[in-house]
């Protein structure tokens, strides 16, 4: 999440009572999870296992419970004793919850050329484009941004909250949500069926790009960037941060782990399992995914180990 304008790094610790160590005169200028952080960015990180990575990257500014680290020329070391807490102050005091009083928000922007459903749902500073066409039940959530020519059909929810927990197992409530001040970015010619689920960034942008077509009953998870052209059957599920490149066609049931990568053009077969990144331009098969040539050989000879098998045995 980008703040409406950059904020000195000393108004931050003052609102959440940290002391810094490092760069006292940095401006910070958004706040965002590991996955995705920028330069001038704000991280929060509570676990010595993370604390390098945290340090280590794009980020300017880092929300921190020691001081036993070193501190990289430039960044700043915001110490508290809960970092999560304090980050969710930071979310809070920025996007803070707004209730809905109305089915379509008086501070959305709804161009005139539009077709809007009744019984549609539009939260607070939502945009959507031209000639697009909403249909009855669908909800599009705060802050979320709809390009030009799109479709959305009944029943799907654009911008429900990520499924992202700050987990420690030393408390009473393992999981406490983080708050998702991100949004859902829907690009121009977009397609999208009946009851799919695209849930908004944690704290970044989850994107659907130009062209996309989805089927029913998809679900799209938190900070996932889909490109270009792509075409997704019904029933298929990517899990948060995940990248899916221009021309991605996934079929039904296929199931796509985070944080990965699938490369450009490339097909992934029906009801297949992808835990890792693919590389792009070939078609790929099972659970977990091979390339579907390769998938397609291993069937054939499971298939003929009872006959190979007797043939072992009658020696």
């Amino acid at each position: 999440m980008q703040f409406p304008s950059p904020v000195s790094i000393q108004w931050v610790a003052d609102l959440i009572k940290a002391e810094i160590i490092g760069n006292t005169n940095g401006q910070a200028t958004g706040i965002n999870e590991i996955h995705k952080v920028e330069p001038g960015d704000l991280v929060f990180v509570d676990h010595p296992k993370y604390y390098a990575k945290c340090i280590q990257s794009a980020a300017s500014f880092i929300i921190i419970n020691t001081k036993n680290v070193t501190v990289p020329e430039g960044k700043a070391l915001l110490v508290v004793e809960n970092p999560f807490e304090a980050y969710s102050a930071i979310v809070k005091h920025f996007r803070p919850f707004e209730p809905a009083t109305k089915m379509i928000s008086d501070s959305a922007v709804v161009d005139a050329s539009t077709v809007v459903y009744p019984n549609v749902f539009v939260g607070h500073h939502v945009t959507i484009g031209k000639n697009c066409i909403i249909h009855s039940g669908a909800q599009i959530l705060d802050h979320c941004v709809i390009g030009d020519n799109v479709i959305i059909q009944s029943g799907t929810v654009i911008g429900s909250d990520a499924f992202y927990y700050n987990t420690k197992k030393d408390r009473e409530v393992w999981y406490k949500r983080m708050i998702s001040c991100g949004r859902v970015v829907i690009e121009d010619n977009v397609e999208i069926g009946a009851n799919c689920t695209i849930d908004r960034g944690v704290s970044h942008d989850t994107v659907i790009g130009n062209g996309t077509k989805m089927d029913n009953l998809i679900h799209i998870g938190h900070d996932t960037v889909v490109g270009k052209n792509c075409l997704f059957a019904a029933q298929v599920g990517i899990a948060g941060a995940t990248t899916i490149e221009d021309g991605v066609i996934l079929w039904g049931q296929v199931g796509v782990s985070k944080t990965l990568t699938i490369g450009k053009n490339a097909v992934v077969y029906a009801q297949s399992g992808v835990p890792a990144s693919l590389e792009g331009g070939k078609n790929y098969f099972g659970s977990p995914v091979d390339e579907a040539s390769t998938k397609i050989k291993e069937i054939v000879w499971v298939k003929r180990i009872p006959e190979l098998w007797a043939k072992v045995m009658g020696k």
